[in-house]
């Protein structure tokens, strides 16, 4: 878990007399127990013992936050306290802002906070208010999001994008303009060629393969071996695919990655679905791994999706897939993917033998063979996001759901439908309205994560300038 860094002022006030008089004996507890609460959150607090009164210790507060590397401020207002001190430490901190004041009726935090919410709205500065008590849940609820947005936002600057191979299939909502992403999200584009995987793979020893093909046929339902398609042989070559792109990945720095595969690899070689199966989850058959965002067709608005929501949800495994078929009568979205789907969502357990257990490793129908994975996602709930961009501006489909199991008749139904194209699927029902989510959807492909971060996604949007369109 990659908490949030936080940093927290508590602002006083600099009237002496008063301060002595009334509010030190008010400020001051508070300090204590709203730090006191923060440390028991899921992030990394950082603040003084001491209530800043002054410009001076505002700005030594201040700079120290900041040289402690937190991402988002929280403006500590438990009392009345001039609200041109608290812009001041605002404007200096220069990082997304939560106002945090009380309800208690003899603290003048209501004042407090209303002036310096007021004063920045004046000078244009957004900031999330707050009005709570530790024990009622609201600064949680309402702050935990921003939080996370923030750390988020952060953390894309620096943050390096793998892109193997070029447009697959037409497909122009997956390309990307890298220069754009450079100026809006600080992301840094690497362009590599998909056969350097082939390259690699095919100079690496079959014995380098052993101990993975042991390890998924140990694990996985089944390996549904042919004469043609899925050999030994076609499972091993793709096994030595999936390790040369976590040389590629380790060797470049690349904290996130998008591969064409069709439809070159899918007819030459090898599709990479074992690739897309393994780098999204928090485990192979080396142990436990930092979970890498990979989207399949070079989608790259689908991989950055990815990782904003592997992000936000402090690096839960994400999924990617088709938004393929909507089932109005069951206010159902089936979401397919063209051979592999991270594995943790067959079972979401983080037990490889448990969540293996429902996946199937089916011959590739395309004519390059290998394996296909094949599972129904497990139920829970889910958050569904996209990427896309509407004459050059992004904008962030936002909505939530709950993945089911679909009854047998409805699975049949579907199998029958679909024919020989059995893939992984996640079934989500939601409360959309689907006119609506026809007309504005900017994509094919769409991402998701496991829980519900429908409310960092939003800060995501606001704190990078885009278009939030939030459904149901």
């Amino acid at each position: 878990m990659n908490n949030p860094r936080v940093g927290l002022i508590t602002f006083g006030d600099a009237r002496q007399h008063e301060w002595d008089r009334l509010f030190r004996g008010l400020t001051v507890p508070r300090h204590e127990h709203v730090v006191e609460y923060l440390h028991s959150l899921p992030i990394d607090l950082i603040c003084s013992s001491d209530v800043a009164r002054t410009r001076s210790e505002i700005d030594e507060q201040v700079d120290s936050l900041r040289a402690g590397g937190a991402e988002s401020f929280v403006a500590h207002l438990p009392c009345w306290t001039s609200p041109n001190l608290v812009v001041h430490g605002v404007q200096r901190a220069k990082l997304p802002t939560v106002l945090l004041s009380n309800k208690h009726p003899g603290t003048h935090g209501t004042v407090g906070l209303l002036g310096a919410g007021g004063a920045l709205d004046q000078v244009g500065y957004p900031h999330l208010r707050v009005r709570g008590e530790p024990e009622d849940g609201t600064i949680a609820d309402k702050a935990l999001p921003l939080f996370r947005a923030a750390s988020t936002v952060s953390r894309l600057q620096g943050k390096v994008f793998g892109l193997f191979g070029g447009r697959s299939l037409g497909i122009d909502t997956g390309s990307i303009d890298p220069m754009q992403w450079r100026r809006l999200f600080g992301i840094d584009v690497e362009h590599i060629d998909q056969l350097e995987i082939i390259r690699r793979a095919e100079q690496m020893s079959g014995e380098s393969a052993v101990p993975t093909v042991a390890w998924l046929e140990r694990n996985v339902a089944g390996i549904a071996y042919d004469e043609e398609r899925l050999t030994p042989a076609r499972l091993s070559f793709q096994v030595r695919c999936y390790l040369a792109t976590k040389l590629i990945i380790e060797e470049m720095g690349l904290d996130f990655v998008a591969v064409k595969c069709m439809p070159d690899l899918t007819n030459h070689y090898v599709p990479q679905c074992l690739s897309a199966a393994l780098l999204p989850g928090p485990y192979d058959a080396s142990g436990g791994k930092e979970p890498v965002a990979m989207s399949c067709e070079a989608d790259g608005d689908g991989a950055l999706t990815m990782e904003i929501l592997k992000s936000v949800s402090g690096g839960c495994p994400t999924f990617f897939g088709d938004l393929s078929y909507i089932n109005e009568e069951t206010s159902t979205i089936y979401i397919p993917n063209c051979g592999g789907m991270c594995g943790w969502y067959a079972g979401r357990s983080g037990d490889p033998a448990q969540d293996l257990r429902g996946v199937e490793l089916r011959p590739a129908f395309r004519p390059g063979g290998g394996a296909t994975t094949y599972f129904r996602a497990a139920p829970g709930p889910v958050t569904l996001a996209r990427l896309f961009r509407r004459a050059g501006d992004y904008h962030m489909v936002i909505l939530g759901g709950e993945a089911v199991e679909p009854t047998p008749e409805e699975y049949e139904t579907f199998v029958r439908a679909r024919g020989q194209h059995q893939l992984p699927t996640m079934f989500v029902r939601v409360q959309v309205d689907f006119d609506e989510l026809i007309d504005v959807y900017g994509a094919n492909h769409i991402s998701g994560v496991a829980g519900n971060y429908g409310a960092e996604l939003e800060h995501v949007c606001h704190l990078l300038d885009i278009v939030p369109v939030v459904l149901g």
